[in-house]
C-alpha cells in the first residue's frame, strides 16, 4: 500500500517553530511530525511513501537520509512553487498510480496527529466503492464539508452562518470537519482536470457534482489534533505525556 504525505506548506501559523525548519520537522515529545506520520502509516502496512516538500526542502531530504527513510521506500516531490493539496497530489500522481493494480492509497497531512484506524477506513472505502473517503468529525471548524444522508459529499460551507456551496441533492444535510486524512482510489488521479495550484477539495466537489462517490468516514471516536499552531503542539505534548495518544 502506498501513501502521500502533504508536507510542503510554509508553516506560517507555526511560527516561531518554523523560522528555521519546515513544519514536518517540528517535534512532539521528541519525535518530528514527519516521523510520527511515517510510523503510523507503516503500522498500517504502508511501505512506499512520497512526501512533497518546499519550505526548507533540503532539511527534510537530509533528515530522511540520516534516518534511513525509517525502513520505507520514500520518494520526494519537490515543489518550486507551492501547489496546494490538489496540485501537489497531481504532481506526485506518477508514484501513486505506479503498478499498484488499483490499490487505494492514503493521503495524509503532516501537521495532524491522530489514532484514526486506517484499516477500518480502508475497509469502509472498499465496501462503499468510493472514489475517495474522507475522515471527518463533529467539531467546530472554520470550514465545513457537507454530506447527504448517505454520507456522500454534497457541498461545503465556511463557518456555521455562511451560505453553503451545494453540488449535489440531499434530503438531510450534515456538516462535518475534515481531518486531513484521505483514502483514495487511484482512478481519481486520471480525473483531475484542475491545473497549477488548487485544493483537492475543489476536485472532490466537482466530481461529486458529476455523481462520483466521495464518502465520509465518521472518525469521532478517535483522537485527532491539528498541529498548525504552537499552542496545539504544546497541547499534543501534554496529550502524549498523559497517554491520551501515542507517538
Amino acid at each position: 500500500m502506498k501513501a502521500m504525505i502533504l508536507a510542503a506548506g510554509l508553516g506560517t501559523r507555526l511560527r516561531p517553530l518554523t523560522d528555521e525548519r519546515p513544519k514536518a520537522l517540528v517535534e512532539v515529545a521528541g519525535h518530528t511530525l514527519l516521523e510520527i506520520t511515517l510510523r503510523r502509516l507503516r503500522q498500517f502496512g504502508v511501505r512506499e511513501v512520497i512526501v512533497n516538500v518546499h519550505h526548507f526542502a533540503d532539511m527534510v531530504v537530509d533528515y530522511l537520509k540520516k534516518n534511513d527513510n525509517f525502513g520505507m521506500r520514500i520518494e520526494i516531490s519537490r515543489e518550486e512553487v507551492l501547489l496546494d493539496t490538489g496540485g501537489g497530489l497531481k504532481k506526485a500522481s506518477w508514484f501513486l498510480r505506479g503498478d499498484s493494480g488499483g490499490e487505494p492509497f492514503v493521503l495524509h497531512n503532516v501537521d495532524v496527529i491522530s489514532n484514526i484506524d486506517l484499516h477500518r477506513m480502508l475497509l469502509f472505502h472498499r465496501e462503499n466503492h468510493a472514489l475517495a473517503t474522507l475522515a471527518v468529525q463533529q467539531r467546530e471548524t472554520s470550514r465545513y464539508l457537507l454530506f447527504d444522508e448517505h454520507g456522500g459529499l454534497c457541498g461545503r460551507r465556511a463557518g456555521r452562518d455562511q451560505e453553503p456551496e451545494i453540488v449535489g441533492p440531499y434530503a438531510r444535510m450534515q456538516a462535518r470537519a475534515f481531518s486531513g486524512v484521505h483514502v483514495i482510489s487511484p482512478r481519481l488521479l486520471t480525473m483531475i482536470k484542475e491545473e497549477r495550484a488548487f485544493s483537492i477539495i475543489a476536485t472532490y466537489l466537482r466530481l461529486a457534482a458529476q455523481g462520483e462517490k466521495i464518502s465520509a468516514f465518521a472518525a469521532d471516536e478517535y483522537y485527532w489534533r491539528d498541529l498548525g499552531k504552537p499552542e496545539n503542539v504544546v497541547q499534543a505534548v501534554r496529550d502524549v505525556e498523559q497517554k491520551v495518544v501515542e507517538v
